[in-house]
């Protein structure tokens, strides 16, 4: 029983299962939608998409870049977490520093990371806290598969962390014209080419890249 001088403690209620299920279901649609359409992407496509209507759309997202600030944290979170198994893989003598990092390539291909682009949009808040917060993770974790890879003799010197992220996004995103829906043979396409990328940035290089590494942070100041 609480004493006079305690206050009696307020339970915040848990959000309803349903209601998280459509909350995930319209992140994942607006993160295929990004990819296709970039930072214009049609909010009643993503409702659509995610097998909503609009009320609960605007429900949970009061607009669209308060959508796409929880995309980018949501894709910037499942990368980190693949990078990080990437490198407890090498740790554990399951993979080598290169195939770490090409098994961290493809997963975070298949999370649809070209849905970061919003991050390239002058109006999206890329100071925000929580952004900044996972960016620096994410950076940690790329630089650390990086590195490994390169002591190891397996990759090339001259590429940089903002290199494999333009990479990534750029192989990723669909061709101009191409139908988005039922992407799996599309999916098969874009591994292919990341396979042919990463067999290019093995070491021994054979050929001199023009200009310098880039790295995240180049990225973040565009």
């Amino acid at each position: 029983m609480a004493t006079a001088t305690e206050q009696p403690q307020r339970r915040v209620p848990r959000p309803r299962a349903d209601a998280v299920r459509n909350r995930e279901r319209i992140v994942a649609a607006a993160r295929e939608l990004l990819v296709e359409y970039g930072t214009d992407l049609p909010l009643d496509e993503v409702a659509r998409r995610a097998g909503v209507g609009n009320a609960t759309l605007y429900r949970n997202f009061k607009d669209r870049g308060e959508l796409m600030h929880h995309v980018v944290l949501s894709v910037t979170d499942h990368v980190t977490e693949h990078a990080e198994q990437a490198l407890a893989a090498e740790e554990a003598g399951e993979k080598t520093a290169f195939d770490a990092l090409r098994a961290f390539v493809h997963a975070a291909a298949d999370e649809r990371i070209g849905a970061l682009c919003p991050m390239l949009n002058a109006t999206f808040d890329k100071d925000h806290p929580d952004v900044v917060a996972a960016l620096d993770r994410l950076t940690a974790g790329l630089e650390e598969l990086i590195a490994r890879a390169r002591t190891a003799g397996q990759l090339r010197t001259d590429v940089g962390v903002g290199d494999l992220m333009v990479a990534l996004s750029q192989l990723t995103r669909p061709l101009p014209g191409t139908a988005c829906a039922g992407l799996d043979r599309y999916d098969t396409f874009f591994h292919r080419h990341l396979q042919l990328f990463l067999d290019g940035l093995m070491a021994p290089a054979r050929s001199e890249l023009p200009g310098e590494a880039a790295t995240l942070e180049d990225l973040r100041q565009e």
